[in-house]
This record gives C-alpha cells, structure tokens and sequence, in this order.
C-alpha cells in the first residue's frame, strides 16, 4: 500500500470515528428528550389523578343520594357508603400516584432503557359512567391487543448509509483510477427485518430485507463513457468540460449475518434484549436488479453552459450481487460493500464497483 493510499484510509477512518462520535452525541441528546418527555407527561398524569378521583366521588355520592332519596336505602346506610366511597378515592390516589412516581424514579434511574419498553404504555385514565355503574378505564384496557408480547423474536430497523465510492480496476491501483476518490460516492437506503437466531440467546441475528443504492462515479481527466456497438469504455470529451458523472440506481435484497452482545431487559410480563452502546459485526451480501443509470456532462460550448444528460444506454450489467459486511456500536457502522458483478456487461477493462462509509441503523 503506497503512501497516497494510506492517507485516503487514514482519512476515512478518522472521519468515519468523528461521525460516529457526533451521531451517538446526538443519540444521546435525543434520547435525554425523549425521557424528560415521558417524566414531564408522568407528573402531568400524576396531577390529573386527585381531580379524577374526586369527579369519581362526586358521582358516587350522587347515586347514593339519589338512592336515598328514593328510600331505596336508610340514612345510615348512605353515610357508611359515602365514607366507604371516599376511603376508596383516597386509596386509589395513593396507589396510582405511587405507581406512577415508581415509573419516575425508573426512568430517572436507567434513562433510555427504562423508556424504550414503557413508551407504548398508556397511563392516563377516563371515567367511565353507564348502566354498569362507574369505573375508571386505562389506555391498557382499551387496548389490549397493543399489549406488548412476552418474547419478540423479530423487528424492523431503517437503514441508511453514506460514502465514498469507485471500482476496482484488474491490474491497476485505485490511486490510478479514472475516477475522483473524493467526488465519486454512493448513498443507500432500506429496511430490514432482524430475526434472533436461537431462542435463548440475541448474539446471532439474521437481518434481511430491502434497499436502493445510488453508485455515483466523479470521472476524471476530461473523459465520458460511450457506448460503441454495445462496447462501452472511457473516451476524450470533443470539450473541455467542468464536470462528469455517472450513477447507477440498483434495487436489492441484503441478507447479513449479525453477531454481537446485547442486554436482555426483563420486565414482569415480558422481555427484550437491547443493543443500544453494544458492538455489532455484520458479514452477508445482496442480490437484486439495475433500475437504471445516466450519465451527466456539464461543458461550455461557444460560450453557452451546456448539461448533456443521457439516461440509460451504457449495457449496464442487470443484475447486481456482491459482499457487504460493516462493525460498529449501537445504531452507526463502518460499512463496506464490492459489487461481484462487472459494472458493464460488455467493457474494455474489467472493472467491479466498491464503496465505503458510514451505516445507519436505526428504529
């Protein structure tokens, strides 16, 4: 590996740290929000509760009196149920603001952990008054099929990635390559399905799904792809131009092998395993298909800025397959991934395409 490889590696591993040094900043700082969130809206609940027991009194005491008044019952039968009545409001505010400050400290004590698994929890309350008498209805209740499931063995993630981009050349060093290490780059976006291999364990988990990878490739030294007789290769531009570009658009299917610890969190009903702040290795590839791909050349001509666009045309190869694997911590990776197929179906030098960057996988 000569010396201008070298820096181009080095660079890239010391931007790649920063980014992921300022993305899990930012993790955490949105993170924070979310939990002070849920302790603001908590203690909004928790102020909530002595106004709802007392409408809830307040409509007992009238039954009773009403009850009273058409002497279905004696005068010291009333009294004993207004004061059994109200021995029950003062309960049921001591229970549910306990429950709800134990909830606080939860949160106050395992941050992010904690509010993960308590977000789809809905802990404000509504009186209910009908034939049936009164009681009060929890979110929990009225939604009983959104109760969480006692193991989850499968779960989606986003997935995004950003980086550089070029091909390998057979026989030549990328420092040689026709195109710019800094210009050309790739951007990809999909999502996944994660599946815990083993019942008992979440160090192996398989995750496939779906992407769309934009390849772009920054040509250099004044030269353009042409396609002669189905033979496509690198030519002198008849101008000088100030820019050309080539990009291909692929839709495929990844499948990755993921290994790593994980916390497993267990709570009285349920349980998950977490890989927030947790190392992650992925190794697996993709298939799929060329959706399409162009080429831009933007030159001046007699004076007069030009941008010559020209949509397909260049015998791209129309399947795509290759390797990918990334390593990282919690949401963001270092990722890589090398096409296996030729980038043309017919071309004068064998050339696959590669890129390298930053993966982002996210709920």
């Amino acid at each position: 590996m000569n010396t201008i490889t070298r820096l181009v590696v080095y660079a890239i591993v010391a931007l790649s740290i920063n980014a992921i040094q300022g993305q899990n900043k930012e993790v955490d700082s949105l993170r924070k929000i979310d939990v002070d969130k849920k302790i603001i809206s908590l203690e909004t609940d928790r102020d909530k509760i002595i106004d709802e027991e007392k409408d809830i009194l307040k409509h007992k005491i009238f039954l009773i009196n009403k009850r009273l008044d058409e002497k279905q019952i004696t005068a010291e039968t009333a009294e004993n149920l207004k004061k059994e009545a109200a021995k029950t409001a003062a309960l049921n505010i001591d229970i549910r603001t306990e429950i709800i400050n134990g909830k606080i400290a939860l949160l106050q004590r395992n941050g992010y952990d904690a509010y993960q698994y308590m977000r789809d929890d809905d802990d404000s309350a509504t009186l209910i008054i009908g034939s049936k008498g009164v009681h009060i209805d929890f979110g929990s209740d009225r939604k009983e099929n959104k109760k969480p499931k006692f193991d989850r063995r499968t779960f989606g993630e986003n997935v995004s990635a950003i980086g550089f981009n070029n091909t390998l050349i057979d026989g030549q060093s990328i420092n040689d390559s026709p195109y710019k290490l800094g210009g050309s780059g790739f951007l990809e976006w999909g999502y996944t399905l994660n599946t815990r291999i083993f019942k008992t364990t979440n160090f192996w988990r398989l995750k496939y799904g779906f992407s769309v990878q934009w390849n772009k490739l920054d040509i250099k030294d004044n030269q353009f792809f042409v396609n002669t007789d189905g033979d496509v290769a690198l030519e002198e531009f008849p101008f000088e131009y100030n820019k050309a570009k080539f990009r291909t658009t692929n839709l495929v299917v990844p499948l990755h092998f993921e290994f790593g610890p994980s916390k497993k969190i267990e709570k009285e009903n349920y349980f998950r395993y977490s890989k927030i702040r947790q190392v992650k290795i992925g190794l697996g590839g993709y298939a799929g298909v060329n959706l399409g791909s162009m080429q831009k050349v933007k030159y001046k001509e007699d004076g007069n800025r030009i941008k010559n666009k020209q949509r397909g045309g260049f015998e791209v190869s129309p399947f795509v397959y290759g390797l990918s694997g990334y390593v990282g911590i919690g949401e963001v990776a270092l990722y890589v991934k090398y096409d296996l197929n030729p980038l043309f179906k017919n071309q004068s030098i064998e050339q696959n395409n590669i890129s390298f960057g930053i993966r982002f996988d996210t709920l």
